[in-house]
């Protein structure tokens, strides 16, 4: 599950959105760090859209259904949150331990 950033796939509206950030005024080195794609991919979208020519969707995008489009979000989510995760724990040095759960005998009856 660990990919680099090459062979991302972007859908017609983040390009277009994106295309639109930079005729908004802002340079493509900026909108390229903000978005998290290359700066050679941001201005190939922004020169197709000023050649006129209509910014297409990856063949493998525009075949996904709605749920597969979400799956592949949710595990792209998954896979951020877990390095973020991974990050945290590699700052603590596992100086912070947390039981999962104590074992109280007592605690049961004194539920009410």
């Amino acid at each position: 599950m660990n990919r680099n950033s090459s062979g991302r796939r972007y859908d017609r509206e983040f390009k277009n959105n994106a295309v639109a950030l930079v005729r908004g005024g802002r340079t493509i080195t900026e909108v390229a760090r903000d978005l998290g794609v290359s700066k050679w991919s941001l201005g190939h979208w922004v020169q197709r859209a000023e050649e006129g020519q209509m910014l297409s969707e990856p063949k493998t995008l525009a075949l996904e259904t709605p749920e597969q489009r979400e799956l592949r979000r949710l595990r792209q989510e998954l896979e951020y949150v877990s390095r973020q995760r991974d990050i945290l724990k590699k700052a603590l040095g596992g100086s912070l331990h947390i039981p999962a759960k104590r074992f109280n005998p007592g605690f049961e009856s004194t539920r009410g």
